[in-house]
């Protein structure tokens, strides 16, 4: 019984360390954030090309996988996060940070809303296009461009 409740309390103390690790290191997880946001898109992208068949899971699952990147992003912007650890997250973040937070509101709504409508593959092709435009659209603005 000792022993369970010693790997109990290691298990605990490491996810502890972890969640304080990802909140000390706020670049290292948007950076996985957007990381998954990128597999994301490119399943569906794969979808809509014919280079992988139509899965309403998968599909439900990206725009899932862009829902939870819009509610967590907007607190991964402290002002310590300007700098360090190869970020491409532009100034001007947060020069305006309350249009930065709402572009991440749109994109919640936005993935719940193209999540809802998407039932194959005609819906998917008519609603990804329209729904990636926040993606470049917020690149655009909020992001510098690696050379």
């Amino acid at each position: 019984m000792k022993i369970v409740s010693a790997f109990a309390a290691v298990v605990i103390f490491a996810l502890g360390t972890t969640a304080v690790s990802s909140q000390q290191d706020p670049i290292a997880a948007r950076k996985a954030i957007m990381k998954s946001n990128g597999q994301a898109a490119g399943s569906l992208a794969k979808m809509i090309k014919g280079e992988a068949p139509f899965d309403l899971p998968t599909a439900k699952k990206a725009f899932a996988t862009f829902e939870d990147a819009a509610a967590k992003m907007p607190g991964l912007f402290p002002d310590n996060s300007k700098m360090g650890g190869e970020t491409t997250a532009s100034p001007k973040i947060w020069e305006d940070i309350p249009d930065f937070k709402a572009k991440f509101v749109k994109l919640g709504n936005d993935a719940k809303a193209a999540s809802a409508s998407v039932k194959d593959l005609d819906s998917l092709k008519a609603t990804f296009p329209e729904f990636a435009k926040n993606c470049g659209g917020c690149h655009e603005l909020y992001r510098i461009k690696k050379s």
